[in-house]
């Protein structure tokens, strides 16, 4: 039998644990989510994610859970970008405490995070990688500017990086892949350069290159698949 002071003791720790404030995130049950890296494509910018981005916070993602990267896109996939997306990687990382981000790609974009992941140790930092529209294989409009600039270049099939990325493994490591294309792209030739062995991919449709961004469809495919 407890005591008067053993009694009254207990009755204090109990109160104490009722009053202690109890964690916004936990009271709710909302689970902090992968932060998520946008990479855009070339020539662009970051400010193209803003409806993804208003989509995803409208489906509970925070501010501080989501970073857009801007970056130079008439620079080499494999010898600079690559190695700076890491860099911001790690950044986001040691910001937010998170051991995983997930990335979601546009066009040119999507050869940047994918050099990242298989050859520049994204495979132990990617959670979910997102290919919108990207020249996965290739795309022959690249031939254009190939003359005088090294993206462009990095983009036509057959090109070093497209070559090196397409061999062996196309998604390599415990990275979740999905790919979005359109059959009307007037930007990636052929249609079927975006579609990668192992990877979830989804056609949208008759849209334009940039189209997908705003998509409503593709929107919530995005987000479907960054919760799975």
């Amino acid at each position: 039998m407890l005591t008067p002071r053993q009694r009254l003791l207990a009755l204090l720790t109990l109160c104490l644990a009722l009053l202690a404030p109890v964690p916004a995130q936990a009271a709710a049950g909302v689970q902090p989510h992968n932060p998520v890296v946008f990479v855009h494509g070339y020539n662009a910018d970051p400010g193209v994610w803003g409806g993804l981005r208003e989509d995803l916070r409208a489906a509970g993602y925070a501010d501080s859970e989501l970073f857009s990267w801007g970056y130079d896109t008439h620079r080499s996939v494999n010898e600079v970008l690559a190695g700076q997306l890491g860099a911001y990687v790690d950044q986001v990382r040691r910001q937010t405490g998170a051991a995983r981000v997930d990335i979601v790609a546009h066009s040119f974009g999507s050869l940047v995070g994918r050099w990242y992941v298989k050859f520049g140790g994204g495979a132990a930092t990617v959670d979910h990688w997102v290919s919108l529209a990207g020249p996965n294989h290739g795309t022959s409009t690249a031939w254009a500017c190939a003359l005088w600039d090294q993206a462009c270049r990095d983009m036509t099939p057959g090109s070093y990086v497209v070559k090196n990325l397409n061999a062996g493994d196309e998604t390599p490591g415990e990275v979740k892949y999905a790919t979005f294309w359109s059959n009307c792209d007037e930007v990636i030739n052929p249609d079927g350069s975006v579609p990668l062995a192992g990877a979830a991919n989804t056609p949208v449709g008759c849209l334009e290159h940039n189209d997908l961004l705003g998509d409503d469809a593709t929107s919530a495919g995005v987000r479907s698949f960054l919760a799975s």
